[in-house]
């Protein structure tokens, strides 16, 4: 059973819904997502990372701590979040799992993924985006590849996470906001165990390869999530 984090936990003063109802010039995800110039179903790490968004399209002030802000990020967490929701949930409805392993991986994740969303959702109330359309092409339909893009995605989340750490000023945002972050780490940590970084020589797949990881800024992951042609024109 998966644990659901509550909104009363999340927002007992309702800090956090107030600064959403108050902030109503938020950008649009779907117009900074809509970069895309990769089309295909195949993505590594090369390819993820691409070109840079100009700064001035980013809606999140960095280094400026403000309830407005807490309400950039947590729209800019709830793209990522449908992403990946989006992602694992057409997989498990287009491939025929021949890894139990994996498949178990790829319905528990996908659990996850939607408790992020209903749960950002829920606190950002009537400012709450809508999802992006997606075309995962391949990804989604061939076990192999869908093991290769959940690593990369799953490690993409994980530092786009950490790079918002001091953007934020509301302690139960950042309460809630480390919760995620740690489970997303866990699932980059699994799905590298997955595959292959279980044997000795195998460090650039580890679930632990370095003592310290890469920070994302939001610019850098709004591109990177562009440049993979996931996001339906």
């Amino acid at each position: 059973m998966t644990t659901h984090l509550n909104l009363e936990q999340i927002d007992v003063d309702g800090t956090v819904r107030q600064a959403a109802e108050d902030a109503g010039a938020m950008t649009d995800r779907r117009t900074l997502l809509r970069t895309g110039a990769i089309a295909g179903a195949t993505i590594g790490a090369g390819t993820l990372f691409g070109p840079m968004l100009s700064p001035a399209q980013a809606a999140i002030v960095p280094g400026r701590r403000s309830a407005a802000n807490d309400v950039a990020v947590l729209k800019y967490a709830l793209t990522l979040e449908y992403l990946e929701s989006a992602f694992y949930e057409q997989a498990l409805g287009n491939i025929t799992f021949t890894d139990p392993k994996l498949r178990f991986f790829a319905r528990v994740v996908s659990d996850h993924e939607q408790d992020h969303v209903d749960t950002l959702r829920t606190v950002l109330g009537r400012k709450k985006i809508q999802s992006p359309k997606f075309n995962f092409g391949d990804a989604v339909k061939d076990e192999k590849k869908f093991a290769a893009t959940a690593q990369v995605l799953e490690d993409t989340g994980v530092a786009a996470y950490a790079g918002q750490g001091g953007n934020l000023s509301e302690r139960r945002v950042i309460i809630a906001a480390l919760s995620i972050h740690s489970v997303e780490a866990r699932h980059a940590a699994w799905i590298r165990f997955l595959n292959g970084g279980f044997a000795p020589g195998s460090a650039d797949k580890s679930p632990a390869p370095t003592a310290f990881d890469m920070a994302l800024n939001e610019a850098d992951v709004l591109a990177a999530v562009g440049a993979t042609g996931f996001l339906a024109a």
